[in-house]
């Protein structure tokens, strides 16, 4: 795997998955630019931009000449999609993404994580658990078919397991 084939790199799947640490651990082997996108659509207090604000805020970060860029947000997949070379899907099971969730939830409770906007502390969240636990449901077919779409034009990456990760990093060098 060529580590200069990586410009554009978009990472994706359930909260939980492990996007944000992945995110990272890729910036310090490619030396790319990351970009939480937890910390660009959040406004303090956990408050939803609108959608031209974020359609705006999403097109400005990905005219960069390169990235690493974690965050779902269903409905702008396809731009990302057109804009990224490599896409990584980690496919992880709900059950394992949902204590993962709570597993941060109490080690970060009322602080504001590094991926996270400012003044958006981790708390208990119940519908945020609720969609955690139905994301695979509700997004895991979608998900691939999309992907398998752009498989002949883009680098498709499906990641399952923390292994398959690690053994993923360890091919980038």
């Amino acid at each position: 795997m060529k580590r200069n084939n990586f410009k554009k790199i978009l990472v994706i799947g359930c909260p939980g998955s492990g996007k944000s640490t992945l995110s990272r651990r890729l910036k310090s082997k490619l030396s790319l630019p990351l970009i939480h996108l937890d910390k660009y659509y959040h406004k303090p207090n956990w408050k939803e931009p609108n959608q031209s604000e974020w359609n705006k805020t999403l097109l400005n970060l990905m005219e960069h000449k390169s990235w690493i860029m974690d965050g779902n947000y269903a409905e702008s997949l396809d731009i990302r999609f057109s804009k990224s070379d490599t896409i990584i899907y980690l496919d992880y099971s709900s059950v394992k993404c949902f204590f993962r969730v709570l597993k941060r939830i109490i080690s970060d409770y009322g602080k504001a994580r590094s991926d996270m906007a400012p003044g958006c502390v981790e708390s208990i969240d119940f519908k945020f658990l609720y969609y955690v636990l139905t994301f695979n449901k509700k997004n895991r077919k979608l998900t691939y078919i999309k992907i398998n779409k752009l498989s002949n034009k883009k680098n498709v990456i499906i990641l399952q397991s923390d292994k398959q990760v690690d053994k993923f990093l360890r091919q980038l060098g």
